[in-house]
């Protein structure tokens, strides 16, 4: 049996073509949707699991009480220890898939999303609506006024997928990127996952800090207020212990993008709600648009919202750097998922369907495979460029 279309697939390449029109990139009109949000299951050698999400199955799709699906992603050694909160039960064996899913099955599905994202956990159900916005215009700040070949700074300070994927389209249309990362929790994927790291992270320089240091966290500000965009994947408090006053310094710097990228949304209650890639497409309806397709629920692609929210945080991002006004930007995942299969639909719905049955049909085989893209620059040691970026 050949691959499955992975669903989606297509808006993201329509997508990455308005990119690079906007941009100019001959190197991003060289890439394919099915590469961008393929290339990580196909590099990993995954498989497409059903109910269990594709490569190391850290989030699964369980049947509560009421009829529902509910989603929980346990990738993070913290967010086990929560699980008794989440279940009302301290007896509950956090490690065990099959304790867990009993446990689902003993609650609503709406209880269980509300006390998961309470407690911080990135849960969601295959039947909500997004709460937020894909995209939300935050702030504004004073205009710049850049002279012609200017080439961009972007400091990434995102970690994972989605924030890096940006990162990394700008680096392909001529940017220079600043990686920055925790000395004391560097980038997850670069121990985890080091083919997806190279890929999104060549030819970015490498900045490492102390979080307790008052030196450091003055001067990576220094830093941002040189820069021409800014991307961030952390929750308020997190920026506040860095320092960090995103709108502030959106009001202060001029012509700095700034994308906050959130699980699902960057204001009000939904931005302290925890979101991840597989639980973020579920809850932008990807998981019941399979059922509805093909009776059988499950996830789709791998980690789809992730890819999509990095190339529409791009492309947002470009448009606001060309406009010259800086602007704070919120990129919520479910919402982005969402929109795009929405979009989708619209575009070609009988496709839309046939590729969803397909990808249910395709249950246990392994991940549509797409051709490894070479490495076109270095991939910079963790800190290799720290005394470079922040004593200037």
């Amino acid at each position: 049996m050949s691959s499955p279309a992975i669903p989606l697939a297509r808006w993201a390449d329509r997508h990455l073509r308005l990119l690079a029109e906007e941009t100019g990139s001959p190197r991003i009109a060289a890439l394919t949707g099915d590469t961008i949000v393929g290339e990580r299951g196909s590099n990993g050698d995954y498989t497409i699991n059903g109910r269990i999400s594709a490569g190391l199955g850290g989030s699964r799709l369980m049947p509560t009480r009421d009829g529902g699906w509910f989603a929980l992603t346990l990738i993070r050694t913290e967010d086990r220890e929560l699980l008794p909160a989440l279940f009302l039960d301290d007896g509950i064996d956090v490690h065990s898939p099959e304790a867990i899913a009993a446990a689902v099955a003993q609650h609503d599905c709406a209880d269980l999303v509300m006390r998961g994202r309470l407690l911080g956990l990135p849960v969601a159900s295959a039947d909500e609506a997004p709460a937020s916005p894909p995209v939300e215009l935050l702030v504004e700040g004073p205009h710049r006024q850049r002279e012609p070949g200017h080439v961009p700074l972007v400091v990434d300070l995102s970690a994972i997928w989605a924030g890096p994927l940006a990162g990394h389209l700008f680096w392909l249309a001529g940017a220079e990127v600043v990686k920055v990362e925790s000395r004391s929790r560097p980038d997850l994927i670069r121990r985890d996952d080091p083919a997806t790291f190279d890929l999104i992270n060549q030819g970015k320089a490498s900045v490492m800090i102390d979080m307790a240091s008052d030196t450091d966290k003055a001067a990576l500000v220094g830093l941002i207020r040189r820069a021409d965009f800014v991307i961030e994947s952390s929750r308020v408090r997190a920026l506040k212990q860095l320092g960090i006053d995103a709108e502030a310094l959106v009001k202060e710097t001029p012509g700095l993008v700034w994308l906050s990228v959130t699980g699902h949304g960057a204001s009000g209650d939904a931005a302290m709600w925890t979101g991840i890639g597989n639980d973020c497409a579920v809850a932008g309806g990807l998981a019941r648009a399979l059922a509805d397709a093909s009776g059988t629920i499950g996830y789709v692609g791998d980690a789809i919202a992730d890819p999509l929210t990095g190339i529409t945080g791009a492309l947002e991002a470009w448009r606001a750097y060309r406009s010259g006004t800086a602007r704070r930007i919120g990129l919520a995942m479910s919402a982005i998922t969402a929109r795009a299969l929405a979009e989708e639909r619209a575009y070609d719905p009988a496709l839309l369907r046939a590729e969803l049955l397909g990808w249910a049909e395709a249950n246990g085989q392994p991940f549509p495979k797409v051709p490894r893209r070479a490495l076109a620059a270095e991939v910079r040691e963790l800190g290799a460029d720290t005394a470079a970026w922040l004593a200037c």
